[in-house]
């Protein structure tokens, strides 16, 4: 359901957060298509995760956008002018941007395109999300050390993408993952390992709940205790790590209904999570997640603490009126990524997909296409 096409590299106002994560400050049209993981759409994930039912997350070549169901596609109403006109302009001085992803690729191979300019300092310059799409275990801790010390190093925060469950997008887009839970278990430990010990935000497993109704209610319970498990490890490799679960976006589920598997998947436990995530890949406006995510952790329960981080990276311009999800027309990028949101519960707006990456229809999947990434930053 998410086309994933972040940053996804081979390589690959919740007080808590805030604290924690404190933000300073306030010729060729595609990129060589990602390794693994770059920045995803969940949506669209064939190896790169792009878009997700209404939305569409960024991908890596594992990372493909799901298609899209009636329940994901629920139309919502227009932004406010003021969310539609917003336009990225501060570069986060307390988030990571990875030197590796296809929008800094397509920067260096094209300097004389006359897109460039725009593309370089309203994209390519925002920190995006690391996606790991691809199953493989003898590689993972390497390629997400690799990312987490590469934040460390600067003093900024990763934003890591685990996208590797299995049975993952429902047979769509993105299918893909592991082969057996027990295998997805083995490889999060091994994501776990790559962790290091400073500040990381992981985005775990966009679709992996809102999406889950395609599973029999036997195979949704040992999902959602494996997501529960991921949790548990991710937190315990390295205690600054703030994991936050699937929530889908304002179009879909209903809050009550999401936080109910939300809660069954560990998401309201504070050994396993530090809230949720939404709009993955999606165009929802900013305001209506925003009101949403705090209708689930109200219906979640769970410690006080509890957090959620928003997507914003293509809702500049809210959802097209007729729920179509790939790579629609007229959509803008949202809101600069940042640790400061000045919104109580939100603690953070992320560019989980990132912008340009196609969920496949203007360009192939999760691959980067310049047109498509100027359109969105003009």
């Amino acid at each position: 359901m998410v086309m994933a096409a972040s940053v996804v590299i081979a390589v690959g106002a919740a007080t808590g957060l805030l604290s924690a994560f404190d933000d300073t400050r306030g010729g060729a049209d595609e990129a060589r298509p990602p390794e693994v993981t770059r920045s995803p759409s969940l949506r669209y994930l064939p190896v790169v995760p792009s878009a997700s039912p209404s939305a569409t997350k960024s991908a890596s070549p594992e990372s493909a956008s799901p298609k899209p169901t009636p329940r994901r596609t629920t139309s919502t109403p227009s932004p406010p002018m003021t969310e539609r006109k917003q336009q990225p302009t501060v570069v986060s001085s307390r988030l990571y941007r990875h030197p590796d992803s296809q929008v800094l690729d397509w920067v260096r191979d094209h300097p004389a395109d006359p897109r460039h300019t725009l593309i370089r300092s309203r994209i390519a310059a925002q920190p995006a999300a690391v996606w790991f799409a691809d199953f493989t275990p003898d590689t993972i801790t390497d390629r997400v050390r690799a990312v987490t010390s590469g934040g460390s190093a600067l003093g900024r925060v990763p934003v890591v993408v685990p996208y590797a469950v299995p049975d993952r997008d429902c047979g769509g887009y993105s299918e893909g993952g592991a082969p057996s839970l027990d295998a997805y278990d083995a490889w999060i430990d091994r994501f776990a390992a790559g962790l290091g010990s400073g500040d990381v935000i992981v985005v775990l497993e966009p679709d992996s709940v809102a999406q889950s109704e395609c599973l029999s209610a036997g195979a949704r319970a040992d999902r959602f205790a494996s997501l529960a498990r991921a949790g548990r490890v991710l937190k315990e490799a390295n205690p600054r790590a703030r994991v936050y679960y699937d929530a889908g976006h304002s179009g879909w589920n209903a809050p009550a209904k999401q936080a109910q598997w939300l809660k069954q998947a560990g998401a309201a436990s504070a050994a396993s999570s530090d809230g949720v995530f939404s709009n993955v890949s999606n165009f929802h406006a900013t305001a209506d997640e925003i009101a949403y995510d705090r209708q689930v952790l109200d219906a979640l329960g769970g410690p006080p603490g509890l957090g959620a981080v928003i997507d914003t990276s293509r809702n500049g311009a809210g959802p097209p009126a007729d729920g179509e999800w790939c790579d629609p027309a007229g959509r803008k990028l949202g809101r600069a990524p940042t640790l400061a949101t000045g919104e109580a519960r939100i603690d953070a707006y992320l560019w989980v997909k990132l912008p340009g990456e196609s969920d496949g229809c203007k360009g192939r999947p999760g691959t980067f296409t310049a047109s498509y990434a100027y359109d969105l930053a003009r």
